[in-house]
């Protein structure tokens, strides 16, 4: 009994050591988004995903994704505030969409560019401007490329235009940001987003955009774990807290 429980903990305690998510050096998987800004990432082919972003104000984002076909992937998502914790819960107006497709892989010269529309946000949603705390990406298109250094170090560029127009701020965005492994299994990400759509007209931004940190963490087979810190130029109007932290959960597994 002893020797069977022994092999157990052998087993599982190997599998964690040697299973990997999408953070680190030894990521088996692409991750799709830095924190809330895309990457040309894409879900192979017979593969899904479960993604889930814990924010405050009680804010839970859930999304399936999955690789239909080689470098197409399909997604929906949902979420609300004050699901977790006390009061009133506010779901979504509507279910997000998330579609992507690789146009083309990462060479030694060319970094890999994704053509994609994502019409989740995150963060309250506002009824009468008709839009998420975080502006939703929309159609974007993103460039991602890897070097060589003290493991990885990844470097992302995405422009993109939401569709959520309703306070008066139709600009085109820009956004910047990095991946660098720390071993393994562990990565640092921080992204950038210029924001240019969400500082004029009734936006709830100030126009220092939005400066985003955070760290992931590969525990098991496909399962990873993060901790965000978004906001740190206190870019949100109307919040009084502006800089907030938040939890990111991921579970990848090939269905076919």
């Amino acid at each position: 009994m002893k020797k069977n429980l022994a092999l157990v903990l052998i087993i599982i305690l190997s599998n964690l050591v040697y299973s990997q998510g999408t953070s680190g050096s030894n990521a088996k998987y692409e991750y799709r988004s830095l924190i809330d800004l895309p990457t040309a990432g894409i879900l192979q082919r017979g593969y899904a995903a479960i993604v889930m972003d814990i924010m405050p104000d009680g804010v839970l984002v859930s999304r399936i994704e999955v690789g239909v076909f080689e470098n197409f992937s399909f997604g929906i998502s949902y979420g609300g505030a004050n699901i977790i914790g006390s009061g009133k819960v506010e779901m979504y107006k509507l279910p997000g969409v998330n579609v992507r497709a690789r146009i083309t892989d990462e060479s030694e010269m060319v970094p890999a560019i994704t053509l994609g529309f994502d019409s989740q946000g995150k963060g309250y949603y506002d009824k009468d401007l008709d839009r998420f705390q975080i502006k939703s990406p929309g159609i974007f298109v993103a460039a991602s490329k890897n070097f060589d250094l003290l493991g990885y170090l990844s470097i992302h560029g995405v422009v993109n235009y939401s569709l959520e127009r309703e306070d008066g701020d139709k600009d085109l965005n820009l956004g910047i940001g990095f991946e660098k492994t720390i071993g393994a299994k562990v990565s640092i990400v921080g992204e950038y987003d210029f924001a240019v759509n969400d500082n004029s007209g009734k936006a709830l931004g100030e126009g220092n955009g939005f400066l985003n940190l955070g760290i992931k963490y590969s525990i098991g087979d496909g399962l990873t774990v993060g901790f965000n810190l978004r906001d740190l130029l206190d870019n949100k109007k109307f919040v009084s807290q502006k800089a907030d932290r938040g939890i990111f959960v991921e579970y990848v597994q090939p269905i076919f």
